[in-house]
């Protein structure tokens, strides 16, 4: 099947896909889904060492503090 004859298929039409056109569309679906899911992994990876990074630092210079005889 064509890209298309693939995009120009409208499931308002009135009439029902053929399992070809079915099983492309959710391909597509799929596809664009775990596109999304593998982006915000990433994202909130990314988000979760920042994070981590900033608690630790601030942490550390709490403890110095304390070492230090400084409250």
């Amino acid at each position: 099947m064509s890209e298309q004859e693939l995009n120009s298929y409208r499931f308002l039409s009135g009439e029902d896909p053929t399992d070809e056109m079915l099983q492309a569309i959710m391909s597509d679906a799929r596809d664009a889904a775990v596109k999304r899911a593998e982006e915000a992994q990433l994202r909130f990876e990314a988000d979760y060492e920042r994070l981590y990074a900033q608690t630790r630092e601030a942490w550390e210079e709490r403890l110095a503090r304390y070492r230090n005889g400084i409250n």
